[in-house]
């Protein structure tokens, strides 16, 4: 398993993929397998989306945490539910308290690394959009917060300045870029966690809503493409004691693969890597060739 700086928790966004057997997950499997058990032995946090689409349950916490308990390590964070980012409306305060009382568990256990906020692109900067967040914020200001919006309007200094306030972590995004599209940064807004999330770079199918999820992600990012990531990450290592980098390019496993090379890149040191995803992504055998003199081959087996 590779070692991480301790500030460094390096994931998936998800691990409940159909496209991820026989890539990711072994085609034989024992009777005792489980998916979120076999990646804790190569990662140390993963993004729950399950949330974002029926609340959490309680009972559904405790069977992560168990799952997780030999790795002390792991964390996961936890995508909010769509009534409070995408419909915005309709919503009462026994919504807030079932979210808030499905994910607790993960709180107790110190587990959580943060609640992920996500708004659409469509969602720009306005002062009643201003007035949403802030009254968001106080709503769940018992857990720890990170805020990702899409749209370009919101790259102003009164952004962070309102985050900072509310001890939120600004997600810093990797995504197709368009004209209002929020650029790539290494914004630090929380000394306590910072946040980044790579969707890949599909162009072609980012805004066509004839595109389903798995195309809209269906991206492989290039060692040169992740150099650039590769910095932001490390600086934003100095800001915050926490540093979540997810990978949401989840299409047949391609987001293991870059979290793979990202970890390479930023440590230089040894890892573990599937045996099947070895195989249907060759290029990761090209992280061989930088490891530093002296140390052991990356693909050496135990």
């Amino acid at each position: 398993m590779l070692r991480l700086d301790p500030n460094f928790y390096i994931g998936t966004a998800g691990w409940s993929y159909k496209d991820w057997e026989g890539i990711v997950y072994p085609t034989k499997k024992g009777p005792d397998f489980h998916a979120l058990i076999f990646l804790a032995k190569y990662i140390n946090i993963v993004e729950i989306n399950s949330t974002y689409y029926r609340p959490p349950a309680n009972r559904m916490a405790w069977s992560w945490i168990k799952r997780v308990d030999g790795y002390p390590d792991f964390l996961f964070t936890v995508k909010l539910h769509q009534i409070f980012t995408h419909q915005r409306k309709g919503f009462s305060q026994k919504d807030v308290n079932e979210f808030k009382a499905g994910i607790e568990p993960l709180k107790a256990h110190n587990r959580l690394a943060a609640i992920l906020i996500q708004f659409p692109w469509s969602f720009a900067r306005n002062t009643l959009h201003v007035d949403y967040l802030t009254n968001l914020f106080n709503l769940f200001e018992d857990f720890p917060l990170a805020l990702e919006i899409r749209h370009g309007s919101w790259n102003n200094t009164e952004l962070y300045e309102l985050l900072t306030e509310h001890n939120v972590s600004f997600c810093n995004i990797d995504q197709p870029l368009f004209g209002n599209s929020i650029k790539p940064s290494a914004v630090c807004t929380n000394p306590e966690l910072s946040y980044v999330r790579l969707h890949g770079r599909n162009y072609k199918s980012w805004f066509n809503e004839k595109a389903g999820r798995d195309e809209r992600y269906n991206y492989l990012y290039s060692h040169d493409e992740l150099e650039d990531w590769i910095e932001k990450i490390k600086n934003l290592g100095k800001k915050s004691k926490k540093v979540v980098v997810i990978t949401n390019n989840h299409y047949r496993g391609q987001a293991l693969a870059n979290a793979f090379q990202i970890k390479n890149m930023i440590t230089q040191e040894k890892l573990d890597i599937p045996f099947d995803l070895l195989k249907q992504y060759p290029a990761l055998k090209e992280i061989i060739k930088k490891i530093k003199s002296g140390q052991m081959d990356l693909f050496e087996e135990n």
